[in-house]
């Protein structure tokens, strides 16, 4: 995976928006930051720590907090030549519903429950 498919996925979500954040891409919904393009070899998701602990001890190479008080929040980076695209698609799927309001999330499931492809 790589940047531009970071970005065509996270901007397939509902209500997703494409701004800067420190000179940097950012994918928000309602203005509320969710992921983020840092690097072009990395993407970094708003996830819980919880989220987080699991995800970065079963997939260590995909997976690993953002250093510092922010990665003790949830934030993850993810390398995105390691991911696959099933992968890439969850994590940043998850951190949108950690982001949305629940209304949206619960449109947002109703709207995909007929669909055959996860978004």
């Amino acid at each position: 995976m790589n940047a531009d498919d970071a970005r065509r996925f996270a901007l397939a979500l509902p209500e997703t928006i494409e701004k800067s954040h420190f000179g940097k891409a950012d994918f928000r919904v309602r203005n509320r930051v969710y992921a983020t393009l840092p690097e072009s070899a990395d993407a970094v998701v708003k996830l819980t720590p919880d989220q987080q602990e699991l995800l970065a001890s079963s997939e260590p190479a995909i997976f690993q907090p953002v250093n510092g008080g922010w990665g003790r929040q949830g934030w993850t980076r993810i390398s995105l030549a390691a991911a696959d695209e099933p992968t890439l698609r969850s994590a940043l799927a998850m951190a949108w519903r950690n982001t949305a309001p629940a209304t949206l999330c619960k449109a947002f499931d109703l709207s995909s429950a007929g669909r055959s492809k996860p978004v």
